[in-house]
């Protein structure tokens, strides 16, 4: 299955309130999957919906940036944009500087 990748990153604040740039519909899902079950909310079902739909065909890659970041929002997971700090890339294991 071949990755699909977001248009733009989505900056989020993980751990510690580290930076990780959210780059493709995986590493989202992966993001969501691992969100305690505890704190999981109608955005975060939607979200991970959308991202499964991408995986299947059904749903355009940028509608589940969208409600993805919808979620990472209400959650205030959104990493602020302009302050140039360390963002660790998801999945790529790498830190860069922004």
């Amino acid at each position: 299955m071949m990755e699909k990748y977001f248009m733009r990153p989505v900056s989020v604040l993980v751990g510690l309130g580290v930076p990780v740039d959210i780059t493709s519909v995986l590493d989202a899902y992966q993001l969501l999957n691992d969100w305690p079950v505890h704190s999981r909310d109608i955005s975060h079902s939607i979200a991970l919906n959308a991202c499964k739909g991408v995986l299947t065909g059904e749903i355009e890659t940028e509608t589940a940036r969208g409600l993805f970041m919808a979620f990472a929002k209400k959650h205030d997971l959104l990493a602020p944009e302009t302050i140039p700090v360390l963002r660790h890339r998801h999945g790529g294991g790498s830190l860069r500087a922004q």
